[in-house]
């Protein structure tokens, strides 16, 4: 009978990939006794080490034990531990009274506490990344897991451990003093006054001097008000007339739609008239004319639906990174997800959006204008005053307002039937920008013009630049109550 050819494969174990999890058992000891004879050594590191950061579950609870002693401000020594060891009932599974001397007998100070806690740090933060990446490669070969929901709770969970685990030195205040003073300076050489990103508007920019690097800015407005159309006419204002770079982020439209409304606000033709191509002569000539001033204009319009913060944040990096990208818009925030975090609820999932836009702001060092929705309760009221909205009207979450450097409402009385202002004003075709909270400077109103048919904010002193009689607003439903390029797409319901 002829040999068989095949061969029976030799399967080589690689007994190297079996490793122990990152630990340092003689460090734990050793800052634990010094916990223990030094009073002001708990002050030098607790902003550093938990009780989690420690491999050894006895260690856990002696840390937590002296934790306690700390936040009730009594003394910390072997005794000490020890009794409260005995209150929490965990004194015998640390190994008695013993034990505790024992990790206080070998050390004879607290001199390199500060070095050996960042060492137990930084062993912990590699324990839970291997804990995660771990959990994403078993959950990877699952078949039945989706992956781009995967991809979602990978980035959830890994910016959940760098938020953990994130930590701000102080820092002295002269170079601080520094950076004001050359922030004065540079601003004292503007005749105009501005130190950051012109927004277009000359009232505004007289309450905010423009957008400011790192903060915030919640824009709000009820359903119609032209949130919106402002959003876009603060980008055309910025990115075309100033000519810097700015990132928008449509949840709830299409970049084409958004595209379709720029054009309508660059060259002034009614929004139903770019749908429908059904423009005149002057208009055509004035869209081939205006249309150069928005090609090549630095805007990067991103369309993802149901963006998540996780994906903001990795996007916005590379777009300041790799564009100069100076100002971020978020067309709206309560479209946004935390996808791979878990929350009690909706509000705490918004209240997380907000603090991580606010973060990134910071990070970055731009402005962030993030629109959001405002609750029915101003339907609700009767009046002048009572339509007006208010900082307690912002939707889901009094974190935003409490996240925000600045909060603006974009506000049309005329929508509500009300056309003069407690001051006798008119306000046919009139918005109010209510800068109802800001946080470096005044609040107060700003009024401009609404040109509905344009989706377009203008100063009251720019007139009509489309040399045209065909957009007369004042009064007309289009101005009102519609959007011309279609209905307000349905609220979420309130909570």
């Amino acid at each position: 009978m002829p040999q068989s050819t095949s061969k029976k494969q030799q399967i080589t174990i690689d007994s190297s990939y079996g490793h122990l999890q990152p630990q340092a058992l003689d460090i734990e000891r050793v800052l634990l006794g010094a916990l223990m004879i030094d009073s002001d050594a708990f002050s030098m590191i607790s902003e550093i080490i938990r009780p989690e950061s420690f491999y050894e579950p006895r260690h856990q609870k002696i840390y937590r034990a002296i934790q306690t002693l700390n936040m009730e401000e009594k003394p910390v020594d072997i005794m000490t531990v020890a009794e409260q060891l005995k209150r929490d009932g965990t004194i015998e599974d640390v190994g008695g009274v013993a034990y505790i001397v024992e990790l206080s007998s070998h050390v004879a100070s607290s001199a390199h506490i500060e070095y050996h806690a960042h060492i137990l740090a930084q062993k912990f933060l590699a324990r839970q990344l291997i804990s995660f990446a771990s959990v994403i490669e078993t959950k990877a070969f699952d078949e039945t897991v989706d992956v781009d929901e995967l991809m979602q709770e990978a980035e959830g969970s890994l910016f959940e451990i760098s938020q953990k685990n994130m930590k701000q030195d102080y820092t002295q205040i002269d170079p601080v003093i520094e950076k004001a003073v050359e922030i004065l300076q540079k601003a004292s050489a503007n005749t105009d006054g501005l130190t950051g990103i012109p927004t277009g508007y000359t009232k505004l920019d007289d309450y905010t001097s423009g957008w400011q690097p790192s903060d915030l800015v919640i824009i709000a407005g009820r359903p119609a008000m032209g949130k919106t159309s402002f959003a876009l006419s603060l980008a055309k204002n910025i990115a075309v007339d100033y000519r810097q770079p700015i990132a928008f982020f449509s949840l709830e439209m299409n970049n084409v739609q958004l595209v379709q409304r720029l054009i309508s606000n660059t060259c002034e033709i009614p929004g139903t008239k770019i749908l429908n191509g059904q423009l005149t002569d002057d208009e055509w000539e004035r869209f081939d004319k205006r249309l150069r001033n928005l090609q090549g204009a630095p805007i990067y319009i991103d369309d993802t639906p149901g963006l998540s913060i996780f994906e903001l944040r990795t996007k916005a990096r590379r777009l300041v990174r790799e564009k100069g990208v100076k100002v971020i818009m978020i067309d709206y925030l309560q479209l946004m997800n935390a996808n791979g975090m878990r929350f009690g609820n909706r509000q705490e999932e918004v209240s997380t959006i907000s603090r991580s836009l606010k973060g990134l702001a910071k990070e970055l060092d731009i402005p962030i204008l993030a629109l959001s929705q405002l609750s029915r309760n101003v339907e609700n009221r009767e009046g002048i005053e009572g339509k007006r909205p208010q900082l307690s009207d912002l939707r889901e979450s009094g974190a935003i307002e409490q996240d925000a450097d600045m909060v603006l409402f974009v506000h049309r009385p005329e929508y509500y039937r009300i056309f003069k202002d407690e001051k006798g004003n008119d306000l046919h075709g009139k918005a109010q920008i209510i800068i109802a909270k800001h946080r470096k400077g005044a609040t107060g109103d700003v009024l401009l013009t609404f040109r509905g048919e344009f989706t377009r904010f203008q100063n009251p002193e720019d007139g009509d630049t489309a040399d045209t009689n065909e957009g007369e607003i004042i009064g007309s439903r289009i101005n009102n109550d519609e959007d011309p390029f279609g209905p307000p797409i349905g609220e979420p319901a309130d909570i």
